[in-house]
């Protein structure tokens, strides 16, 4: 079977595993579900009906996850141009009650066996480098790797999840038929050794100090970051907003030293390599 028959193979299972059935989404009943969820997940009108049409219009592969009958999570995205052909995805939602089930690697991995079959080779999004499970679930789960840090990238948000906080992105590529994430979809990918200590988290486990070493971001330099940042800001806001500035200026050293971000631990420290190391 081909790569793109098991891209599909792979997708169902997950489905399979997380308890929910993978389908497309071109209806208008099922625009307006989207609608609703990414309205219960993030704040109203995040993301209207009439965008939602756009997206189905477009065929950009808006994916649904289904369980009884109801809606529990999509994924779209629209392509890009930017150095190539790709696709940014640019939401994924699961309602609460279907979170750490598996739902949303499901999806993602729908959503890459649409691309490979509309000959698309890389997806692209961004998210906050200081979640900790978002940055174990894109680097190591799916393979991908960030190539960009965007400080402030959306503005100021209202929502309920980033109101107050600066919203810092990396952006992140997804190489969808690389070795790197045919081991990572595997369940075998490969931890690189951790160099020289970038910033540390010094103190109380639960509410640590960032901690600059002044160390040089030489190949494998290490980034600590809070194992849950939404946690310390909401208990310590100027923790929080100690956190988000020590990192920028972390994360910001290493990609101009030419440095991807290509791995967390569930500890929270990220190791950057070169790039032909990262995505070899």
């Amino acid at each position: 079977m081909g790569a793109r028959g098991s891209a599909w193979e792979l997708a169902r299972a997950a489905g399979d595993a997380a308890g929910v059935s993978l389908v497309p989404l071109d209806s208008f009943e099922e625009a307006q579900q989207v609608s609703g969820l990414a309205g219960a997940l993030w704040e109203e009108d995040a993301m209207p009906p009439a965008m939602v049409r756009a997206f189905q219009l477009a065929d950009t592969g808006m994916y649904g996850a289904q369980a009884d009958g109801r809606l529990v999570g999509f994924v779209l995205a629209f392509l890009g141009l930017d150095e190539g052909i790709h696709m940014h995805s640019h939401m994924l939602g699961v309602i609460s009650e279907w979170q750490s089930r598996g739902v949303g690697y499901a999806l993602k991995l729908a959503q890459r066996a649409a691309c490979l079959d509309s000959g698309i080779e890389e997806v692209r999004w961004t998210y906050d480098p200081l979640v900790v499970r978002n940055a174990w679930f894109n680097l190591v789960k799916l393979g991908a790797v960030a190539t960009q840090f965007l400080p402030g990238f959306y503005g100021e948000m209202s929502d309920r999840i980033n109101r107050g906080d600066r919203s810092d992105r990396f952006e992140v590529r997804w190489r969808l038929a690389s070795k790197r994430v045919e081991r990572a979809l595997s369940g075998r990918p490969e931890p690189p050794s951790p160099g020289p200590v970038v910033l540390e988290a010094d103190g109380d486990p639960d509410d640590p100090r960032p901690s600059p070493t002044g160390a040089s971001p030489d190949p494998g330099a290490a980034v600590a970051i809070p194992r849950d940042h939404l946690g310390v800001r909401l208990r310590d806001p100027d923790l929080g907003r100690a956190w988000r500035d020590a990192s920028a200026a972390a994360f910001q050293a290493c990609f101009d030293a030419g440095l991807v971000a290509s791995w967390i631990d569930r500890n929270g420290r990220y190791v950057f390599l070169p790039v032909h190391e990262a995505t070899s």
